[in-house]
C-alpha cells in the first residue's frame, strides 16, 4: 500500500507520515523545499514521477493572517494555487486506486472563520466543495473522502498565528492544544480498520473548541 502525504515533512504532515509508515509499504512526504504547492509546474512534475497511489493526503503550508485589504494581487494568485488549484490538478491527473483513501486536511475557519483569514478561508472552503462533489464518483470505487477540519494543533504555524500558546491553551475547554499524533493517529484508524462508509464528511478535530453545531 502506498501512500502520499503533501507537506508531511513537519507539523500536521508528519504526524500523518509517521503513523501512515507502521502500516503502508511505501509512503511519499514532500516537504516545501522539494514540492512548493503554489509553483504548479513543481506539482505537474511531481505527478508525472508518482503516478497513482492508494492514500493521497492533500496538505499543504497556510498563508498568514493579514487584514483583507492589505493582501495583495501577488498573494492572491499563489494562495490560489497553493490552496486550491494544485489540489485539483492532483486530483484530475493522479490516478488513486480503488479502495483508496482522500484526505484533504483543512482548516475550523471553514465554518467559523476570523476576518484576518481571508487568503486560507476562501480557497479552502472552494477546495472542500470540489471535494464534496467529486465524493459519489469516487465512491464508485470504494474510495473514501474525508475532509478533516483541525482546530488548534501544536504546531509552528499555530505559534506564529497565535503568538503565546499557554494563553491560548488556557481558553481551551480541554486546557491544551491538539497533537499531530492524536490526528495521524485518527488517519491511520481509518484505514488500518478499512473504514469506508464515512465518506464526503467535515471531521471538526478540534477538542470541542468550535460553536457551531452542523
Amino acid at each position: 500500500m502506498k501512500a502520499i502525504v503533501l507537506a508531511g515533512s513537519k507539523g500536521i504532515g508528519k504526524g500523518i507520515s509517521d503513523e501512515l509508515n507502521l502500516i503502508c509499504d511505501e509512503v511519499i512526504s514532500t516537504s516545501s523545499s522539494d514540492l512548493d504547492t503554489s509553483n504548479i509546474e513543481q506539482v505537474k512534475e511531481f505527478v508525472r514521477e508518482q503516478q497513482e497511489t492508494d492514500i493521497l493526503v492533500l496538505n499543504t503550508g497556510g498563508p498568514p493572517a493579514k487584514d483583507f485589504y492589505d493582501i495583495t494581487e501577488d498573494e492572491w494568485f499563489k494562495y490560489y494555487n497553493q490552496l486550491f488549484y494544485s489540489f485539483v490538478y492532483i486530483l484530475q491527473n493522479l490516478n488513486i486506486n480503488d479502495g483508496g483513501y482522500i484526505f484533504l486536511i483543512s482548516s475550523h475557519q471553514i465554518k467559523e472563520p476570523k476576518d484576518t483569514m481571508s487568503l486560507s478561508v476562501a480557497y479552502r472552503i472552494a477546495f472542500s466543495s470540489i471535494l464534496k462533489l467529486l465524493t459519489k464518483q469516487y465512491a464508485k470505487r470504494q474510495i473514501s473522502c474525508i475532509n478533516i477540519a483541525p482546530g488548534p494543533i501544536g504546531t509552528e504555524r499555530l505559534k506564529n498565528l497565535v503568538g503565546d500558546i499557554s494563553e491560548l491553551e488556557s481558553r481551551l475547554p480541554m486546557g491544551r492544544t491538539g497533537t499531530v499524533k492524536e490526528l495521524g493517529l485518527f488517519v491511520k484508524s481509518i484505514v488500518e480498520n478499512n473504514i469506508k462508509y464515512l465518506t464526503g464528511v467535515t471531521i471538526n478535530f478540534d477538542g470541542g473548541h468550535s460553536s457551531y453545531v452542523l
